[in-house]
């Protein structure tokens, strides 16, 4: 064989292990499995209802900060169906309303939509979490990509959920979300 074979196989070769160890280890990798037994219980009907505050910065593909924002939410539930109004200021001035229409099942499975998301998000709550897994079109003045998103929402023990997601396209890594939400009167 010539030498370019050589080099073509270990190039798919090392494209094959990095996708691997991505998949078995880190942030992706996780399962709502993972945290079935840990506490406390959360609860999106009961944690995503009413006046909520989030601060929370976005990460690009280089991990630097892109962008930084504050937001308010409010959250009403009617039994299983909820929806989560979100209003957040970014840094540099610009204003985003969404609106997120969450339904929990009694296994604790959740689905959602919103009008940016693409189809319907599918999740789970498991102890602490809550996973989100959903497609996101982004505003045309951002591009109008449609990302695949990894989103985990994580239960402290005073009530504040620490929010991580991650958006991929074509498998890369192009953005990270880090936020707080805390109900509006911890102040």
């Amino acid at each position: 064989m010539s030498a370019w074979i050589y080099v073509i196989i270990g190039v798919v070769l090392g494209f094959v292990i990095v996708w691997g160890v991505r998949k078995t280890t880190g942030f992706v990798a996780q399962s709502p499995s993972d945290y079935e037994d840990a506490a406390p219980e959360f609860d999106a009907r009961k944690h995503l209802k009413g006046p909520i505050l989030c601060e929370g910065v976005i990460f690009g593909p280089l991990g630097r900060v892109s962008s930084r924002f504050v937001a308010e939410f409010e959250g009403s539930w009617e039994g299983n169906n909820g929806v989560l109004k979100e209003h957040f200021t970014y840094d540099d001035g610009s204003i985003q309303n969404r609106e997120w229409r969450l339904t929990v099942a009694d296994d604790g499975s959740l689905s959602a939509t919103a009008d940016d998301v693409i189809g319907k998000g599918v999740g789970q709550q498991s102890g602490p979490t809550v996973l989100l897994k959903y497609d996101i079109k982004l505003p045309e003045e951002s591009g109008g990509h449609v990302l695949k998103t990894v989103d985990w929402m994580y239960l402290t023990q005073n009530g504040t959920i620490m929010n991580r997601s991650q958006f991929r396209k074509f498998g890369i890594k192009v953005a990270e979300l880090v936020a707080t939400l805390r109900p509006k009167d911890m102040g």
